[in-house]
């Protein structure tokens, strides 16, 4: 849970054509497999189907030139998944820019909350 629910923050969506983007889910889908080894665990921490995980992988390897996640089958040695160095640099990339993005926006969102009408804590 958001430690400031009511703090402002960015939700940057990338589009690189009609159905290729990322954005913070895809970014934090690949943090989670990075830290897990896991496409699978990854899903599961987030609430997301084994299905939709492996869905969305897929769409990454495919918009770009190399693969962003690589994976093993399982079986009795388990299988796994890691970030390519591809996916390291997408992931770097897109996390700066969003850092990016919120520090030169800061102003404004500023502007944004010294205009917002006060709301209960407790609503």
């Amino acid at each position: 849970m958001d430690p400031a629910p009511n703090r402002p923050r960015l939700r940057i969506r990338i589009h690189f054509g009609e159905a290729e983007m990322i954005g913070p889910g895809k970014a934090e889908l690949l943090e989670r497999i990075d830290r897990t080894g896991s496409i699978a665990a990854a899903g599961r921490e987030m609430d997301m189907s084994y299905k939709r995980a492996w869905e969305l992988i897929g769409t990454l390897n495919t918009m770009f030139r190399a693969p962003v996640v690589v994976s093993t089958r399982g079986g009795p040695g388990g299988g796994g998944a890691v970030l390519t160095d591809v996916g390291h640099q997408i992931l770097r990339l897109y996390r700066d820019f969003e850092a990016e993005a919120a520090r030169a926006g800061a102003p404004q969102l500023a502007a944004f909350c010294a205009l917002l009408r006060d709301i209960p804590e407790e609503k």
